[in-house]
């Protein structure tokens, strides 16, 4: 194996403004930074903006989020449970080693550990069989008839790279787990990681040698990505206007309208695959941070809905969203396979029938709380949640906010140290199954179910349907198991919805990029002038 090349010099261009406009080199911001560089560890969108420039998978996105090959030329299924992929041959990684069927074979079991929060992709594989070095076999559990999107979502690594740097495992985030891949990555993608100095900057060049340089539609000109996270909006959109930055990914809701007049500035805009909501702790006799004591509120149906009645979702929508988010009631967005618009309705905004709801469940005079809010996450994540602490508050529920950045957040709610808390989901594989086994399957221990579930709901009706839709391979009778986990949510309240997100972009004119509405910049389709 070749030792791992660094080019030290890429960053020269962080701050200063553009000189050679050939050198084509890029200069992006978002609110957050990734937390890892393992491919498999972290499954959140901060990370995988990142971490898709850098690997492959064996079918990846094209610009209209279909699917298309990628390291692997073509996949069938074989027999029910057996698909087979056909590898692409010629391929490197970063460090110069030769891709081949063993790097597959890891890289799912990988996924597949414990540590890993990529399980939910994987769930379903029983095992990974190397046919020859360009040809490998995934047998599954059960029918699996959306493993192709699924696997759109894995990763590959070298596998002598990775048992080199003793990262046969992903990192362990909430052990807190120090490990090779934290900074460091040797994936087959059209860029690579140069330099990774976490909260400050991440450098990543142009890979010259990548395969999908000759195929058509990879006709992007950027050489060089400087990505540096500005917590501060005013400062990230100062940045912007002055050229210091060429690109913004989440410009605050505020500063639209004077960024759409600013010369020199493009907006893009359109809907995300992604919906915001708030989860509760529905399992722990006593509920943490509470002043409730020896019971759980959120056990109770009534104080659920109490919550969800006490929410005005029109002042969100408006005031704090500017108009920015389309209101739901329900898991997943319209752009999901499985949506149902008749299960797509609210609670009405109702403040004396949520009071009156909490004194039936036995809390007349209300209770106080700590809502758990990330930051520098989602859209105005945390002016949303000082806004229905308000709300709850005005109702009775007396709502402490723990708001903290999301380096923060991740890990203390993967702990399931929390009592309530505000989460955005975005579905990649734009199939019902991932928010429902994600998000409402209990944890039994199979790879997936319930992985972010960490409310710990559970409905054994729900959990019966979840196994349903997994290998139903009649399209009617699955989308009626999706349709009754969608009434069962909507009537249990495990999670109140509130909205799905809008993603604006901002970004210097002479530079152009698809809008993706699963809100990741795919660099290697961009262009800079």
């Amino acid at each position: 194996m070749r030792p791992h090349l660094l080019a030290a010099a890429a960053a020269a261009a962080l701050l200063g403004p553009m000189g050679d406009a050939h050198a084509r080199t890029v200069r992006w911001s978002a609110s957050g930074d990734p937390n890892t560089m393992d491919p498999h560890s972290q499954n959140l969108g901060t990370v995988t903006m990142v971490l898709q420039q850098i690997y492959d998978a064996l079918i990846m996105r094209d610009r209209n989020l279909g699917l298309q090959p990628g390291l692997a030329t073509a996949w069938r299924q074989v027999e029910p449970t057996r698909w087979r992929f056909e590898l692409r041959r010629g391929v490197t990684f970063h460090d110069g080693s030769v891709f081949n069927a063993d790097d597959v074979v890891f890289s799912i079991q990988r996924a597949l550990a414990p540590t890993s929060n990529y399980g939910i992709f994987v769930d379903t594989v029983a095992e990974v069989v190397r046919v020859d070095d360009h040809t490998v076999e995934v047998v599954t559990k059960i029918p699996d008839p959306i493993l192709p999107n699924k696997f759109a979502s894995v990763y590959i690594m070298d596998r002598e790279w990775s048992e080199a740097n003793n990262v046969r495992q992903p990192q362990n985030t909430r052990a807190r787990e120090e490990t090779h891949t934290v900074r460091n990555t040797n994936g087959t993608g059209a860029y690579r990681l140069s330099i990774r100095e976490p909260d400050v900057r991440t450098v990543l060049v142009r890979n010259d040698d990548w395969w999908g340089w000759k195929e058509p539609g990879n006709d992007g000109n950027i050489a060089e990505i400087v990505y540096r996270p500005i917590t501060s909006d005013a400062t990230r959109v100062a940045a912007l206007l002055s050229g210091e930055v060429d690109f913004v990914l989440d410009p605050p809701l505020q500063d639209l309208d004077r960024l759409r007049r600013a010369p020199g500035v493009t907006v893009l805009e359109g809907p995300e695959v992604r919906t915001i909501f708030f989860a509760m702790d529905v399992k722990r006799d006593e509920l943490l941070y509470s002043s409730v004591k020896g019971r759980n509120p959120f056990k109770d149906l009534r104080v659920r809905q109490a919550l969800y009645h006490a929410i005005d979702i029109e002042a969100i929508r408006s005031r704090v969203m500017r108009g920015n988010a389309i209101v739901t009631g329900t898991l997943f967005p319209p752009q999901v396979n499985g949506y149902s618009k008749e299960q797509d309705v609210r609670l009405p905004f109702n403040p004396d029938r949520a009071r009156a709801l909490l004194a039936e469940a036995g809390y007349p005079q209300g209770f106080e709380v700590t809502l758990d809010c990330p930051n520098n996450r989602y859209i105005n994540d945390e002016q949303i949640c000082q806004a229905v602490a308000a709300m709850w508050t005005r109702v009775g529920v007396t709502t402490r906010l723990n708001a903290m950045p999301l380096a923060n957040f991740f890990p203390k709610i993967q702990r399931e140290d929390t009592s309530i808390y505000l989460l955005g989901w975005g579905v990649p594989t734009l199939d019902a199954l991932y928010s429902i086994q994600s998000l409402l399957a209990s944890k039994d221990g199979e790879p997936g179910n319930g992985i972010w579930n960490y409310g710990n709901y559970s409905n054994a009706r729900v959990d019966a349907l979840t196994r349903t839709i997994k290998n139903e391979g009649d399209p009617e009778r699955r989308t009626a198991a999706i349709h009754e986990v969608l009434r069962i949510y909507r009537e249990d309240v495990p999670h109140i919805p509130l909205h799905h997100q809008m993603i604006p972009w901002a970004m210097r004119s002479n530079l152009s990029i698809p809008h993706m509405a699963n809100n990741q910049p795919y660099w290697r389709w961009a262009k800079m002038n």
